[in-house]
């Protein structure tokens, strides 16, 4: 083989081989040997498996997985993918191939191996569809559905949309696009940054994959050859955010049991058999659970709602686009590394199924694309808003999908997961502050450096606040004198989240305070039950998250009377009058990863700003806890003129290993809002021996 591994300064590997499949194969076996104990718990977790070590907390995830046929549906999409397009299945093959090499040695570095005993497996050709259909199927955030269907049984129809927004289980990003016309080397910048749960390895991985074919820099997902999401291969540069595209469905299924075991679903045509297995999954430190995998036409059960009658019992199953078609749209995937114009990315793109994203892209003759990517069905538009009876024709999906919004840039263009230009394809958006921001950043300069560009990322005025900060202003009367010193610093405050802030602190606790009395008015006491549903859902249906996104549109409009809300934001700052000095806001608002072991030493992770609605966003749960579990996964800014002048972070490292010297050397860079220099000359890189 000709593979040759270089690394900068961050470690970030540099690889280079003779052609596409042996640079795949390079890419497998570097992220082996740098992320062994991460490639590992993906692929367990795409596959069900992961309660067999990691013990009885991960059941529920285990169970969703298998239920949903995720490991079965890449089985069927690496199938599929053979047949029509094999030379990218066999890209896809030498990936895994470089995986199956590298990870006994990225096993021998991972300590974590040795903690739970598990031993490194084998990947299978179908494994990085999983990891890919594992880490996004969450992202069309269909529990929604689950939380309205309980919102207008036990509030009310008439309620049903009433916490709209972008709620706590969901992902967005930033990303934007400014044309030549308006930067000072006369090339276009692109920018991207992915909220996104924060793991610790990092979801993203920096990387540089070049061959006789092409030269690509980007970040990769740690188990997926190539570079999906951001890339930058000199002529070209692309980056993207979630669409918030709705296009998974659940359907309200009845089913009866026939005398030999077998099961049948109602269906528009009345019953039908369903397939149905068993299936074992170990638990460490407790016995196996026996589950029952069920499908109907519509697709997979994922949810039990009842216990069943001698009639039967009613279940929801779960319709995803690839489920449906076989489809998972790989082929972009090599696609996007040979490309050279905006019009080559839009090509690769157009066979793109899930996750539905806002797709931004520049090259060098001055070329632009805006446009959204995805597989979205067209059916009722009683869908996407609720759970919808399997037995009414009225809910099938069309032959067909939805044709994709795309639009002109002029001058710039901002995607931050508002409502805008996929709108029609969606029915919840986040709030229009992140993009309202960024878009007036971005009007005020017409000589944008790749270095002005990535401050906007570490912005963090506080649109959102305007409106609690109106209720705050009309509370002048009847406050005690420390809630009205508290109101008077309020008003006084410059609306901004920094880490260092006390008032930005002050804010904050009397956010919590509100969120807390709101959530407990009685026109919510309806809502305050569980909800019937498995606790891996618990993050859309419970209701505090839901009045902490929602505070907003709460303290306008909603069941709760306008003098309760006045009166609640008048408890609120007398509470936090009276009660000690809240601390700056960064002393609260700590970073927390989300590790498959977690670090018993706590105290290590940093004090963040930013808030929800910033553009440097970061998300905690008001009122509950300011911990922040999203937060920019990466961050990058693509430079047209001269790719050297571009820049990328990730939160933590290159490497996943503990005791590494990259494992989390980035973590004050990215804590400052700054970018690691992307390094392409070679002479400048180090070349690994051996």
């Amino acid at each position: 083989m000709s593979i040759e591994v270089y690394r900068d300064a961050w470690g970030v590997p540099h690889l280079r081989a003779a052609d596409p499949n042996e640079l795949a194969f390079a890419q497998g076996r570097v992220t082996a040997r740098d992320r062994a104990w991460q490639l590992e718990v993906e692929r367990h977790r795409a596959q069900g498996i992961t309660a067999a070590f990691l013990g009885a907390a991960e059941l529920d995830w285990d169970a969703f997985v298998r239920r949903a046929r995720l490991a079965d549906t890449a089985r069927r999409c690496f199938a599929r993918l053979e047949a029509t397009d094999a030379p990218t299945a066999a890209w896809v093959r030498a990936y895994v191939d470089g995986v199956n090499d590298g990870l006994a040695e990225g096993a021998d570095r991972a300590p974590e191996f040795a903690r739970t005993g598990l031993a490194p497996g084998r990947w299978e050709p179908w494994t990085p569809l999983a990891v890919w259909l594992s880490t996004h199927i969450l992202f069309a955030g269909f529990p929604t559905k689950l939380w309205r269907d309980e919102v207008a049984r036990r509030l009310g129809e008439e309620w049903t949309e009433l916490f709209a927004t972008d709620g706590p289980g969901t992902a967005g990003s930033n990303g934007w696009v400014v044309s030549g016309e308006r930067t000072a080397s006369g090339a276009a910048l692109v920018a991207g940054d992915p909220h996104r749960f924060i793991e610790a390895p990092g979801v993203y991985q920096q990387i540089r994959l070049a061959c006789p074919a092409y030269d690509v820099v980007g970040l990769a997902v740690p188990g997926v050859p190539g570079l999906a999401h951001f890339g930058h291969t000199g002529p070209v540069a692309w980056a993207i955010t979630n669409a918030m595209a709705d296009y998974q469905d659940l359907y309200r299924e009845r089913l009866r049991r026939l005398p030999d075991g077998s099961v049948e679903a109602l269906g528009p045509d009345g019953w039908a058999p369903a397939a149905a297995h068993r299936e074992t999954i170990e638990v460490a430190g407790a016995e196996p659970v026996v589950i029952e995998a069920i499908e109907t036409a519509r697709g997979p059960v994922i949810i039990d709602t009842d216990g069943g009658t001698a009639d039967g019992w009613e279940a929801l199953a779960l319709r995803y686009p690839p489920r449906v078609t076989g489809e998972l749209g790989f082929g972009a995937l090599p696609a996007l590394l040979r490309a050279r114009t905006v019009a080559d990315v839009d090509a690769a793109l157009d066979g793109w199924v899930e996750p539905v994203n806002v797709v931004q892209a520049a090259d060098t003759r001055g070329g632009l694309l805006h446009r959204v990517a995805g597989h979205v069905p067209v059916r009722d538009r009683a869908n996407s808003l609720r759970i919808v009876p399997a037995w009414e024709p009225a809910h099938a999906w069309a032959d067909a999908p939805a044709p994709l919004p795309r639009a002109e840039v002029r001058g710039h263009a901002v995607m931050a997961n508002a409502r805008g230009l996929a709108a029609p394809l969606g029915v919840e958006f986040a709030p229009p502050h992140r993009a309202a921001r960024i878009d007036a950043l971005l009007g005020a300069s017409a000589a944008w450096t790749p270095e002005a560009t990535a401050a906007i990322h570490s912005d963090t005025d506080n649109p959102s606040a305007a409106r609690l900060l109106e209720a705050v202003r009309r509370a002048g009367g009847g406050l005690s004198p420390a809630g009205s010193d508290v109101r008077e610093r309020l008003l006084a405050w410059d609306r901004r989240m920094e880490a260092e802030s006390t008032d930005a602190g002050l804010y904050a606790a009397v956010r919590g305070a509100v969120v807390r009395r709101l959530a407990a008015h009685e026109a919510f006491a309806a809502l305050r039950g569980p909800a019937p549903y498995p606790e891996l859902f618990r993050p859309w249906l419970l209701l505090g998250p839901r009045v902490a996104y929602a505070l907003e549109t709460l303290l306008v409009a909603g069941p709760v009377p306008a003098g309760d809300v006045d009166r609640i934001v008048r408890e609120a700052l007398d509470e936090v009058g009276a009660g000690e000095p809240p601390a700056a806001w960064g002393v609260t608002h700590r970073l927390a990863p989300w590790q498959a072991l977690p670090d018993p030493d706590d105290g290590q992770w940093p004090g963040l700003g930013g808030d929800h609605d910033c553009v440097l966003s970061t998300s905690s749960v008001p009122g509950w806890t300011d911990r922040s579990a999203r937060a920019s996964a990466a961050r990058c800014v693509w430079d047209l003129a001269d790719r050297e002048r571009s820049g990328w972070i990730v939160p933590f490292g290159a490497s996943g290993v503990p005791g590494d010297p990259h494992h989390r050397d980035q973590l004050p860079l990215w804590l400052r809002g700054g970018l690691a220099p992307v390094t392409t000359d070679w002479q400048k890189l180090t070349k690994e021996q051996g």
